[in-house]
């Protein structure tokens, strides 16, 4: 029974004693190896504290700060990463496109609203739009008018006084 303790304890001993001989890595020597993972990503940094990396910069897309994120994750040492790097927001291009309104139906619309010299018309955002001020017979009677033409979607933003 002795025999058994006594084996028992020491088999605990040269566990902790292993568990002890662990070598760490230094937080200086993971930022080195963190910074070399890094480099294809310019404009970026990371630094390392405790274990963790903290990533900071400008990535050009959402892909390439995933990507530099794996590659920390791989980094021998590093326990956890804390993105607080951005993306580049994207260029938007503005695209102008001709009118889709048929002359012809703008004419039409035009025609029937002679009476009318205070509405023009107009197309917005490739819809026809009718603005300006009307009293209230006359709102009607623009409406009445145009819905005659059957022409489609029309906007009423003019002013009813």
């Amino acid at each position: 029974m002795k025999k058994s303790f006594s084996m028992a304890v020491l088999a605990i001993a040269i566990s902790f004693g292993s568990i002890s001989c662990k070598k760490t890595i230094s937080d200086a020597d993971l930022s080195k190896a963190a910074t070399t993972a890094l480099t294809s990503y310019a404009g970026t940094s990371v630094e390392v504290k405790d274990g963790v990396a903290h990533l900071s910069g400008e990535f050009a897309s959402d892909a390439d700060k995933q990507a530099a994120i794996d590659a920390l994750k791989k980094v021998t040492g590093v326990k956890d990463v804390m993105d607080m790097a951005s993306v580049k927001a994207a260029v938007q291009t503005v695209v102008e496109t001709a009118s889709a309104i048929d002359p012809a139906i703008t004419k039409k619309i035009t025609d029937a609203l002679k009476d009318f010299p205070s509405v023009k018309v107009g197309v917005v955002n490739g819809e026809l739009t009718l603005t300006g001020d009307v009293s209230q017979t006359q709102a009607r009677k623009i409406k009445e008018s145009v819905d005659a033409l059957k022409v489609g979607k029309v906007n009423f933003n003019y002013t009813v006084k």
